[in-house]
């Protein structure tokens, strides 16, 4: 089980802040294969991966990294200044 947050316009596509995810996968883009596969809220989400980032475990990551070990995947668009 790994704890999957949704931030801005992400949550607010697919409806849920977080969620407890069951996966057998085994990188983070196979967990958003998963994740698109469910239902069209989560296909219109990760449509484009470009605009978006992720982090495992609190530690900016990317989408090829192994998930072996981890327990909290977030996904979130790039941060602006200001």
């Amino acid at each position: 089980m790994i704890d999957v947050l949704y931030f801005a316009w992400v949550r607010e596509r697919i409806g849920l802040p977080k969620e407890r995810v069951e996966t057998e996968a085994a990188t983070v883009m196979a967990l958003v294969e998963e994740l698109r596969a469910r239902e069209e809220r989560y296909e219109a989400a990760f449509a484009d991966l470009a605009s978006l980032r992720v982090a495992l475990d609190q530690e900016l990551s990317s989408f090829d990294a192994p998930l072996a070990g981890v327990r909290e995947v977030a996904f979130f668009p790039p941060m602006t200044g200001g």
